[in-house]
């Protein structure tokens, strides 16, 4: 690991001696310092809002402003701002949007969602793992460049399963130049990443690659395991015009994770039984190929677009124990999708998809006491849209319906309308379904006895309905208030029936309530002063029980100061989030107990300066107050971490 950190440190190192500035992400009511040529001072510029919100439909093509539900983007500067390594943690400033991390394993809850309820794109590819219907949102690293995009609420009538929380995009941006970034602290960490892009004659490249790597701190209450990963990236994406209306494009991206990990303790005679330990000689390595290959036609003077696109993912999970290989899987998805927007007039908008997809699994656990088979579940799509956007009044609406090989087949919709009641005031309203497909995980289960599959679980299926207001305070500030209240049936809980008390999956037979209010501030306090807010508050309940592992509330601010000549920025970061319940298996018949995850605060702080032109110096410190906390019940997490590091763009 060690040897395999300095050649990759080395590599990045060479690379990094050049990189473009990066151009600003124009986001609507969100004002940018700009130098005027003409005066000597920069000067503040506000911008309406003209920006793509890349998932928000099918045809890709609706701005942020005519959205008709609710939608954050996270822009490069802020996560250049806020020196984010992990997306996970930018997703922490997001509304609506719960974060738990445990060695391997970053989960994502939207509105109080289950964390498969999550659709997660990468550049537009699905990389959820088909085993365990997620993706580990810990594993994906920010590139130079890259933002993210959240919408919150079902998306199932736009893309099917998977959706019923919302959808996370990761856009890995376009870039022309050299750049990159070492840097190293604490715990033995050294992070890097690199880019080169470039747009030519009509084709545009880029190759990236990052590096997150630590040696860790323990994570059992009262161990000292160190608890180390190392992850690595990389990833090239090609585009090209072959003539005025087609465009042909290619995306790849490989990942590997290594790391350690802790075990629970299930001897019953132990004093920490059910407790995190020390595990040593336990780790994990995951890895993930992804590709994605597609055409853009444009017709009747680009009135009529046509996109054809296929995609793979394949995942392969490994876990070791002190004796070897201990549990093992491979998932793979293929999905080709066909997506036609035809443009009546400048309003109208009505658009046509059709999603074919395959996901198969094995598990691959040595032993040979399992059953070692491909599964497959075969679906097919079809997603009708169509979307007015006016200058004052919006409107859009979804259905589709699916054919699956396993399950019945189910339609969904959506539904949504904004009115501009004046030039800085908005409100909108949205309601849809959404459904999600159980997992190989839920279907077949563990090999181990611990987990017994259920072949007999049916989807379960949302609905929900949003209200929410856009208000312009100034030409400097955008406020963002929203109440929303979905209901799911047929949630797939856990149960632990006797004599043996082996978990095993089942549809519930009451309904989960999810119910709160999202608020979101974006301000420019002058021009050299900016604050970045959000708070959630979300009550989910399942048949009057609150649902483990969503806090209450959450809030977070970011205060950042830029020079006015841009030769030093500082960024402070303050994210909080309040109670939360979890569940502990203290018990000797491995029935949980409910167990309290209490409050914390974590406060960050980093600061750039301006070395030479193109050349910054930066650091952090990371839980600044040194807060011990657990995300997940049992589990802490890290103390107060530092890193320095320099950073070049040409």
């Amino acid at each position: 690991m060690k040897n395999t950190r300095w050649l990759c440190g080395v590599a990045l190192a060479t690379l990094s001696c050049a990189a473009p500035a990066l151009g600003q992400e124009k986001i609507g009511g969100v004002c940018y310092i700009v130098d005027d040529p003409d005066t000597p001072e920069l000067d503040l510029m506000c911008y309406e809002g003209e920006v793509i919100l890349v998932p928000g439909n099918r045809a890709r093509d609706l701005q942020l402003a005519d959205y008709t539900g609710s939608a954050s983007i996270v822009a490069p500067e802020q996560i250049e701002q806020r020196q984010i390594r992990d997306i996970a943690d930018v997703l922490r400033d997001v509304p609506g949007v719960a974060v738990s991390s445990v060695a391997g394993q970053t989960q994502l809850r939207l509105r109080g969602s289950e964390a498969n309820h999550v659709l997660v794109l990468v550049d537009g590819i699905e990389v959820s793992d088909p085993f365990a219907g997620e993706f580990d949102i810990g594993a994906l690293q920010a590139e130079i460049g890259s933002r993210v995009e959240v919408l919150r609420g079902p998306q199932s009538a736009l893309y099917g399963t998977d959706s019923i929380g919302g959808v996370i995009a990761y856009e890995s941006g376009a870039f022309s130049g050299f750049g990159g970034r070492i840097e190293a602290g604490t715990n033995d960490t050294f992070n890097g990443a690199m880019r080169w892009g470039m747009d030519k004659g009509g084709v545009r490249a880029s190759l990236s690659g990052t590096i997150v790597s630590t040696d860790g701190e323990p994570n059992a209450r009262g161990g000292s395991r160190d608890i180390g990963r190392d992850s690595y990236t990389f990833a090239g994406k090609l585009a090209a015009d072959v003539t005025d209306t087609l465009t042909l494009r290619a995306i790849a991206r490989y990942v590997l994770t290594e790391g350690q990990f802790n075990d629970q303790d299930f001897n019953p005679a132990s004093p920490t039984f059910g407790f995190v330990i020390d595990s040593p000689g336990t780790r994990f390595e995951n890895e993930a190929i992804y590709a994605l290959v597609g055409a853009r036609l444009e017709t009747l003077d680009e009135r009529w677009t046509h996109d054809l696109s296929v995609q793979i993912a394949d995942i392969t999970r490994d876990t070791f124990g002190p004796f070897g290989p201990s549990n093992s899987s491979e998932g793979d998805r293929l999905k080709a999708s066909y997506v036609s927007a035809f443009r009546l007039a400048d309003e109208h908008t009505l658009t046509f998809a059709a999603d074919w997809e395959r996901e198969r699994f094995r598990n691959t656990t040595p032993g040979g006491f399992a059953f070692n088979g491909r599964r497959q579940i075969k679906n097919t799509g079809l997603v009708g849209e169509y979307r007015y956007d006016g200058e004052r009044f919006d409107f859009s609406a979804a259905l589709r319906h699916d054919f699956n090989d396993r399950f019945a087949d189910e339609t969904t919709f959506r539904i949504g309308a904004g009115y501009r009641v004046t030039d800085t005031t908005r409100v909108r309203a949205s309601a849809g379904s959404g459904i999600k497909n159980p997992g190989f995980f839920e279907l077949f289960g563990f090999v181990d006895g611990r987990f017994i599959g259920n072949a007999d679980l049916q989807p379960e299926k949302s609905t929900s309905w949003e209200i929410g207001l856009d208000q312009d305070v100034g030409d400097a500030a955008r406020l963002s208030v929203t109440y929303f209240n979905a209901e799911l049936e047929d949630e797939i809980f856990t149960t632990f029936p006797p004599p043996t008390f082996t978990a095993t999956p089942a549809n519930a037979a009451t309904k989960s309530k999810q119910q709160g209010v999202e608020v979101a501030l974006s301000a420019s306090l002058s021009p050299q002063w900016s604050v970045n807010a959000a708070y959630s508050y979300v009550d989910a309940e399942e048949n009057g029980v609150a649902e483990v592992r969503r806090p209450e509330s959450i809030a977070s601010a970011a205060l950042t100061w830029t020079h006015p000549q841009d030769k030093a920025s500082a960024t402070l970061v303050v994210r909080h989030n309040g109670e939360a319940v979890d569940l502990a298996f203290t018990d000797p018949s491995f029935v949980p107990v409910r167990a309290v995850l209490d409050d914390y605060t974590l406060v960050n702080l980093n600061a750039r300066v301006k070395l030479a032109e193109g050349i910054n110096g930066f650091g952090r410190i990371e839980n600044l107050l040194d807060e011990r906390y657990e995300q997940v019940f049992s589990f802490v997490s890290p103390g107060r971490t530092a890193v320095i590091g320099i950073e070049a763009r040409f």
